[in-house]
């Protein structure tokens, strides 16, 4: 219950996209109000559409004019914003504990701090799961932040300009891709690094063929692509896919990650010195067990229907790190539109707990598709089948229509943000200026 001495204390960590949009929705309705104070907790200073990142790595998009001040947004959307890294619980205090801040020499900027709530929103997304694979982690890239797209992004780069001016013939594989994973990032990552070495050679690296130095190898270990998807939707994808050279090797599973290549567990080895492990996810290490919640093998805090935890009714979680209940086998599947749900139900739920409700309602996911974009090449997806009340993933798109509802999404998104507005403004400005930039970070 709300104190007349101490507004309610609300705290949100992980500003993702579910996290990001209901600390701004919580702070334009009880923030602006000073009904409650509103704190957003997040290692990053910067927000960044995870959807994105695969562009930022390839480098088709700059990462620099998409990224979001969370400083900025929270003054906007009257939340506090505090950078630090959530690394510990203390339930009976109430209490979140947040990891020192250090700069790249490992000097310390700010110290460990604790901050109270009374009711704890954990947000923290995923992260990759190497399943402890033989090499992986030291041979291979990982897309799990924009640093490390951002990082990906460089190391592409360089092994390029490195190629394109060696006295000696380009190895095999030297350039070669290997994607580990066809999920939906795998695939779209596949397509834009095949735009992005067309660009490459367009601009002049003229050491480079296409057609027989670089090769970009997907190896997923189901019996299909985008195994989570419906098989049309697969089928449609792999098809692109063959039109641009992406090579699909299904029903593989890769048991060791070298510095050359990867091997699978049917002895076939796939020569790539650029290596992105894109197999699997789980929710941070820090979450298992945390000060005795309940969490499952893949770290992700267990909640019921409410998204409220197992063991601690004042503490919630959703989007990818919580294990949400669907049906009597399954959970909520990790997808954003299920985070974007999730957040505008925990903005209901919030306000009635800090009422003294504990009649809260309850979350039940609505499928509306799945959009797979594939660079400049194509879009496919399945929608609206729920809306127009069919089975889900009934209704096949693809093309310029797909596109622009792909593209509306993300626009979605930033509208909840920043509202209609500016986003129009920005939307306007980008249009004018894009013709005017090369569809290349080349840098």
């Amino acid at each position: 219950m709300e104190s007349n001495n101490k507004p309610y204390q609300i705290i949100v960590v992980g500003g993702g996209a579910g996290g990001l949009e209901l600390a701004s929705k919580l702070g334009k309705k009880l923030g602006k109000k000073k009904k409650a104070e509103i704190t957003l907790v997040d290692a990053n200073m910067t927000h960044l559409w995870k959807p994105l990142l695969h562009e930022v790595a390839a480098g088709t998009l700059n990462s620099y004019e998409d990224e979001l001040n969370y400083l900025a947004l929270g003054h906007s959307n009257h939340f506090t914003f505090r950078l630090g890294k959530m690394d510990g619980l203390d339930r009976e205090k109430r209490e979140i504990s947040v990891a020192p801040s250090v700069d790249d020499e490992g000097v310390e900027y700010i110290p460990r701090r604790t901050f109270s709530y009374d009711s704890l929103i954990i947000s923290v997304g995923s992260v990759t799961n190497d399943f402890n694979i033989k090499g992986i982690k030291e041979h291979c890239m990982f897309l799990d932040t924009r640093h490390e797209a951002d990082v990906f992004h460089q190391h592409l780069l360089r092994s390029v300009y490195r190629a394109n001016t060696q006295d000696t013939p380009i190895r095999e594989g030297q350039l070669n891709i290997a994607i580990a994973g066809a999920g939906a990032t795998g695939v779209e990552l596949s397509a834009e690094l095949h735009d992005a070495f067309e660009q490459l050679v367009t601009f002049g690296i003229n050491k480079l063929s296409r057609d027989t130095e670089i090769k970009i190898t997907i190896i997923e270990g189901a019996d299909r692509i985008l195994p989570a998807l419906p098989p049309r939707l697969s089928e449609m994808t792999e098809k692109a896919l063959q039109k641009i050279n992406v090579d699909i090797i299904s029903g593989h599973r890769i048991v060791e990650a070298t510095e050359t290549g990867f091997m699978t567990d049917k002895d076939k080895f796939v020569p790539a010195e650029i290596k992105i492990w894109a197999a699997g996810i789980k929710a941070p290490d820090f979450l298992k067990e945390i000060d005795g919640l309940e969490s499952n093998w893949m770290n992700q805090l267990v909640v019921n229907k409410t998204l409220q935890t197992t063991r601690d009714e004042n503490i919630f979680s959703f989007g990818d790190c919580a294990a949400c209940p669907m049906n009597d086998e399954q959970t909520v599947p990790p997808r954003a539109q299920a985070a974007h749900q999730q957040a505008n139900m925990l903005v209901k739920s919030v306000i009635r707990q800090m009422q003294g409700e504990t009649n809260l309602p309850e979350y039940k996911y609505v499928d509306y598709g799945s959009l797979i974009n594939l660079s400049r090449y194509s879009t496919v997806g399945n929608m609206m089948g729920n809306l127009l009340g069919k089975k889900a993933g009934s209704v096949m798109i693809e093309g310029l229509l797909a596109r622009f509802v792909y593209l509306s999404l993300y626009k979605m998104h930033q509208v909840n943000i920043q509202g209609m507005i500016r986003v129009a403004f920005l939307t306007l400005a980008n249009m004018l200026t894009e013709k005017h930039k090369p569809r290349m970070k080349l840098h």
